[in-house]
């Protein structure tokens, strides 16, 4: 496994299991995915509150009370946010949620608290206010956001004193708006359109780790893109390359991902064990820039 470093003492593996889809699992599942995790040298864990109703942060508690000692290998990190019906950025819902989070997963503190989905009422006062007082009580040790664009950023910034070191986005190779744009500069195609602001050149000025959520999926969740047969010319590429380095296609893909210069982190939401094992293989190749660009293409996308 590898590990980036981010602000000034946090270690996180490039992998990260997502626990979203733990909701529903039975205790020996649980135990199977995470300990799976573990071994493959995972030591980030990414939840919710909304996961399952918050039903994955009490199915992860239940393995923490089972296993004595493994809080202390792990980073724990939990997004408050998204209610029916409406974002809550108020500081009642964000300290509300932190609470409810930890009595969920049986801990004193998370790791980290990213902010889910923007706000369009956001006070950043009202932010900061939150933030500080769970820092100051030691229910949260670093901070970031998820799913928002660099002005969002800067406008939290003015009031929030922590650094925001992560925004979680959606990335893949067939969903790579966020490289697209820049590499389509200057022209009038479909893939000069920039949705986000240049996100992946902030985060790397701004030193925050991006974690590419869906990192397999094409669409909104609309499937796997590995042995997809809308993929023909995807799959082939990365089964050739896949076959060089000994690895699958599923872990090409997650390399693709990790080879961009940007402190990038792969969210991978399966509670498969083996797939999970199989992901983990990305941390230990680096594609080539003419691998990297091959993959890229063989997705449809194109290149001015």
């Amino acid at each position: 496994m590898k590990y980036v470093t981010v602000g000034e003492a946090l270690r996180a593996s490039v992998v990260s299991l997502g626990c979203m889809r733990m909701a529903g699992k039975s205790a020996i599942e649980v135990d199977a995915i995470v300990d799976c995790a573990l071994a493959s040298g995972v030591n980030f864990f990414d939840h919710a509150d909304i996961y399952g109703a918050g039903e994955s942060e009490t199915l992860f508690g239940g393995y923490l009370a089972r296993h004595a000692g493994a809080r202390e290998q792990m980073i724990l990190q939990t997004k408050c946010g998204i209610r029916k019906g409406r974002f809550d950025f108020s500081k009642e819902h964000i300290i509300a949620s932190v609470d409810g989070s930890l009595s969920r997963l049986g801990v004193d503190y998370v790791d980290v608290l990213l902010l889910h989905r923007p706000d369009a009422l956001m006070e950043p006062e009202e932010v900061a206010a939150a933030f500080d007082a769970l820092e100051s009580a030691g229910k949260v040790r670093y901070f970031g956001v998820s799913n928002h664009n660099a002005m969002q950023i800067e406008l939290l910034k003015t009031a929030v004193e922590q650094p925001l070191l992560f925004n979680q986005l959606q990335l893949s190779v067939t969903e790579a708006g966020l490289v697209s744009a820049g590499l389509n500069v200057n022209m009038k195609n479909a893939e000069s359109v920039m949705h986000d602001g240049g996100l992946l050149e902030y985060s790397r000025l701004k030193k925050m780790t991006v974690q590419a959520w869906s990192p397999f999926q094409f669409g909104f969740f609309a499937g796997n893109f590995v042995d997809h047969e809308k993929f023909p010319a995807l799959n082939a590429t990365l089964a050739k390359i896949g076959e060089k380095y000994g690895i699958s296609k599923t872990a090409v893909a997650a390399a693709w991902i990790l080879r961009h210069p940007v402190n990038m982190q792969v969210i991978a939401g399966t509670m498969n064990p083996a797939h999970l094992a199989d992901v983990c293989t990305a941390a230990d190749v680096t594609l080539t820039r003419e691998e990297w660009y091959a993959i890229y293409l063989a997705a449809g996308h194109t290149l001015p």
